[in-house]
Formats: C-alpha cells, structure tokens, sequence
C-alpha cells in the first residue's frame, strides 16, 4: 500500500511537471492544437495578473511611445525597466516547467551574428590603416593596404572566410545578415550583386545568410519584402531570417511586417544603447500584440550583445566589457536560454577581433551550442 502511494505520487508529480512545461511552451510557440490553446491561454492569463511582468514581456511602453530617438528607436534609458541584466520573464517561466535542451544535452546557446553593412574600407579609412601599420612595423600590410579595393582578397572587411574559419575552430557556425540596399541609398556602399560568389560560399559551407533590412525597412512592409525578394534572387534560396539596420524598430508592427513577408525569425529585438534583455527574456518567444490580442507568426530570437553597444554606447574598456559580457553569458546558462551575439565584420580586427575569440573560448569552455539563427530557428521550433 506504501509502495503503491509513493509510486502513485511519483507519476502524478510527472504528470504535473509534464502538464506545466507544456504550459510554459505554448507561451512563444505558435499552437497547433486546438485541444492545447486553453492550457496555453492559461499561463498567458496568469503572466497578465502579474501587470509588471505582463507589460515587460508585452512591451506596452514601446506602443505609441511620446520619445524616440533620431533614429525612431525606443532606447533604454526612456525605459521603466531598470535591470535590464536579468531576465525576469524567463526565470517566470523557468519557475513555471520550462526546461530548454539543446542538442548533445548541452545546457544553453550562444546565436552568433554579424551584421555587414561595409565590404570595403572608404579612401580615408584606408590612409589610417596604412599609417598604422607602418608605425606597427607591418611593412607587408602596409605596402597592400592601398590597393585593397582593387584585389579583393587584400580587403580587411572582405572577411566572410576568415570569420567562418575561426568559428569552426570553435565547433561553431554563425549568420551573416547583409544590406541589399540601392544607389541612393542611405548606407549604400556595395551592391549585393558583387557578392553573389561569397554568398554561395558562405550558404554552401552551411553558415546561414540573412537580410539586414536598410533604414526605413522597418517601418516599410513593400521594402521589406522587396529587399527579401532581392537578396533571395542572388542567394538562390529562401531566406529566413532578419535583423535591421541600426536596430531600428517599431514595437509590434515590425514584427507584423517580417511575418507578413514570410520570415520565419527577427533578430533585431535588443537596445542599441545597453546590453541585456529588453523585455525580459533570453529565449526565443512569439511576440504578443496587444493591439490584436493575438501571439504573431515569428520568432524572436532577442539580440542581448553587440560589440558597437559595449564599446561606442556604453563606453566600456576592454576589462568593463569583458566583466559584463561573461555575466551575461553566466546568466543565460543559468537559465538555459540562447545568448545572441551581433560582431560587425568591421569589428574583427586587433583587440575587438581578440575579444570575439574570448567569447567564442568562454562559450566553448561552458559546453554551449555555437550556432546560426536558422539553426536555433529550427531546433526551436521542433523542440518547442
């Protein structure tokens, strides 16, 4: 009788921490099964009685915002969120069944990114390079700095390959999110026609290539799926996956936007101006519009780490940036979450470059899975 009870228990104990997961993930998945929706429609009741956690995870102070920055982006000094280090949706649902496994039972996730918005240094870029290396004594560098822009292959941001090397170093690929922008416009430095051969290089290699959306993009359905349509003539294959220009967004209709042309993840979701996690989560999520009432039919996989944040808005030296990043990634762990991180292709040279190889080492150290968006994309939405 003893024995019967404790087993009993036992399996109902399961049954409940089955049913709670379930729960839990149905909150940023979308719900295929009409007999789910009411366990699903359950905890977003529950995180709605919790005002302050429902408007953290919702975003409802980037809904028709009174200020925004020049650049139309809600920054994170005009939040009300504060600790913007801790992600308190997240240890919600943590505290609530969700348990994340990754693939070969490894505890959390590092979605590696670079944004490309320059494959050619400008004339007066290249005059700096070029003094600096013959101060350094780099005569080599030096005497073919000048003529990068004529041989591609003496270019320092005409790096695809070299960063792709070093990530497979490392057990790990990555997505590289390119501008197709046009003559005329803002940014506009190279056509992405130029670029066909590394494309296919780097889509071939099994590295992911997605749309880094120009300026307006964002707040612009017709160029969004124009510039989609562009950048898959040339790639010769779908594209899946976004993140904007300047990080330029506009809470929920963005996300409205990527979806309706058919993107299946955003990547664009974090403060330009501070590191962390805007809305309190370090797991990919369905956004919910609270305009409609409804989750959306994208992924967000939020953005927590960009190099021009750490460095250019923050104003951290190299030991700052380096205590706050490993932070950071101790707390994803901890959470069994997926850390994003934005390294520009302009960033991989001399100390910034050495900074990268540092997460790539402690991330590797951690027994984290190193991978592309479309990679995280699809393990998400197969697992969860």
């Amino acid at each position: 009788m003893g024995i019967r009870l404790i087993q009993q228990t036992h399996r109902d104990k399961l049954l409940t921490e089955r049913n709670k997961e379930t729960r839990v993930n149905q909150i940023f998945n979308k719900v295929e099964d009409p007999t789910s929706k009411s366990e699903g429609d359950t905890l977003i009741k529950k995180m709605e009685e919790d005002e302050e956690l429902w408007e953290l995870f919702t975003k409802k102070e980037e809904y028709d915002p009174i200020l925004l920055d020049k650049y139309g982006r809600f920054s994170y000094y005009l939040s009300s969120q504060r600790n913007v280090f801790e992600p308190h949706v997240s240890n919600f649902l943590i505290k609530n069944g969700l348990s994340p496994e990754y693939p070969e039972g490894r505890k959390f996730a590092v979605c590696l990114t670079h944004d490309i918005d320059f494959v050619c240094p400008g004339m007066l870029n290249t005059a700096a390079r070029t003094v600096k290396a013959l101060k350094r004594g780099q005569f080599a560098q030096a005497s073919i700095l000048p003529f990068s822009r004529i041989n591609k292959t003496w270019n320092p941001l005409w790096n695809f390959k070299q960063i792709m090397k070093l990530e497979e170093n490392y057990g790990a690929k990555s997505t590289f999110y390119f501008l197709t922008l046009d003559p005329g416009n803002e940014d506009f430095t190279f056509s992405i026609e130029e670029l066909e051969g590394e494309l296919g290089h780097i889509s071939d290699d099994g590295w992911e290539v997605g749309l880094h959306g120009g300026h307006e993009a964002y707040n612009n359905p017709l160029e969004i799926r124009s510039k989609k349509q562009k950048l898959e003539k040339v790639l010769r294959k779908e594209v899946m996956g976004y993140r904007n220009h300047y990080l330029r967004f506009r809470t929920p209709k963005t996300w409205e936007f990527l979806a309706d042309a058919g993107f299946s993840y955003d990547s664009t979701f974090g403060y330009h101006d501070c590191a962390g996690f805007r809305n309190g989560m370090c797991h990919p999520f369905r956004p919910y519009n609270l305009n409609t009432g409804k989750e959306i039919d994208i992924l967000e996989i939020p953005l927590s780490i960009m190099d021009t944040t750490l460095f250019s808005q923050m104003h951290l030296d190299f030991n700052q940036a380096w205590k706050l990043t490993e932070k950071l990634i101790d707390t994803v762990e901890s959470y069994r979450g997926v850390l994003t991180v934005l390294w520009h292709n302009t960033y991989m040279q001399g100390d910034y470059l050495e900074f990268y190889k540092k997460i790539l080492q402690y991330c590797t150290q951690k027994d984290a899975w190193s991978a592309s968006g479309a990679e995280i994309y699809r393990w998400w939405k197969k697992k969860y």
